[in-house]
């Protein structure tokens, strides 16, 4: 199985200003100082050995990850804005006219979430099938009203794709597409769910806009059965720890210290952290990073945990 990241940030969309990419520029002609490079090569070479925060970006895409098997149907994992580059992605691959089935499993159904979809290609072309799965028995009404006048031009209605709603019950297993499929309940304004996919042997959980209280042993325990020896855990990790337990609690959120101290109870391989604060730059998102890794060392008992920070196009086999 593989796993494709469209979009890593939390609450908005946002994009590299004018000065974010000065302030890269000077960052690599300091690190340059002055060298001479004998051709392009040398000069990719040189890029390579930057730190990422230099030398590319973790994006600014809302919510939206892409689960790859070797079943023909498409899995999206949901729908912000990082879903409209997908579908173009589709179209080149199989082309405009090629009928498709979609699985799309819905986290929840704020905005950042859902936004995506009006700009899915896929979801406009007859043929297609698209298969919305959710805990939330009112995710059609939700996507139906996001397109309502006069908030979108197009109607929900002029959609030419064919759309199915499935409602999931939490710890009641199913297969989709050749996985088994389980989701949990987490604590979120208007709830949210995190779901579990088993495909031949590989575990991938992706679990955002997830808030874990530190004193709630029971609802520790709950998640850490659920991300028991997950090769990917796919994190919210929105906030400082300190931001979680003081200005920003209920917020619905996590933090990336959470997120190691879960995935190393459960012996999970892979931590994404995931969810990106839209104010954070690319170095700040790379710091955090950095401290992650670090206080994995320092917590870690038994076996690593390999941390990464998702960033928009990352891709990884697990």
């Amino acid at each position: 199985m593989k796993i494709r990241f469209w979009g890593t940030r939390g609450s908005i969309a946002v994009s590299l200003t004018t000065q974010d990419i000065r302030q890269k520029l000077l960052a690599t002609l300091q690190a340059a100082n002055g060298r001479a490079f004998a051709d392009q090569a040398e000069m990719e070479a040189f890029i390579a050995n930057l730190g990422f925060d230099t030398s590319g970006t973790f994006g600014g895409h809302t919510s939206c990850v892409q689960l790859i098997t070797d079943q023909p149907e498409h899995i999206i994992l949901d729908l912000g804005s990082g879903v409209r580059a997908l579908g173009q992605h589709i179209f080149a691959l199989h082309g405009p006219a090629t009928p498709q089935t979609y699985h799309v499993f819905l986290s929840h159904l704020h905005w950042d979430h859902i936004m995506g979809l009006p700009f899915f290609m896929p979801a406009y072309t007859p043929g297609n099938r698209i298969i919305v799965h959710s805990g939330h028995a009112n995710a059609e009404a939700a996507l139906r009203r996001q397109q309502d006048a006069p908030s979108f031009p197009v109607d929900f209605g002029h959609m030419g794709a064919n759309f199915e709603f499935v409602v999931h019950t939490p710890g009641v297993a199913q297969t989709v597409a050749g996985m088994t499929v389980d989701l949990m309940k987490q604590r979120h304004s208007g709830d949210s769910y995190g779901w579990r996919f088993d495909h031949q042997g590989a575990r991938v959980v992706y679990t955002t806009d997830s808030e874990h209280h530190v004193d709630d042993v029971a609802e520790r325990q709950a998640c850490v059965a659920f991300f028991k020896n997950a090769d990917a855990v796919i994190f919210d990790a929105m906030y400082s720890l300190a931001e979680a337990v003081s200005v920003k609690a209920d917020w619905g959120h996590s933090s990336n210290i959470v997120g190691v101290e879960m995935c190393l109870e459960a012996r999970a391989k892979r931590l994404f952290l995931y969810h990106h604060e839209p104010a954070q730059s690319d170095s700040q998102i790379a710091q955090i990073l950095q401290e992650s890794r670090r206080y994995e060392e320092i917590m870690r008992e038994g076996q690593p945990l390999e941390v990464l920070a998702a960033w928009d196009g990352l891709e990884v086999t697990v």
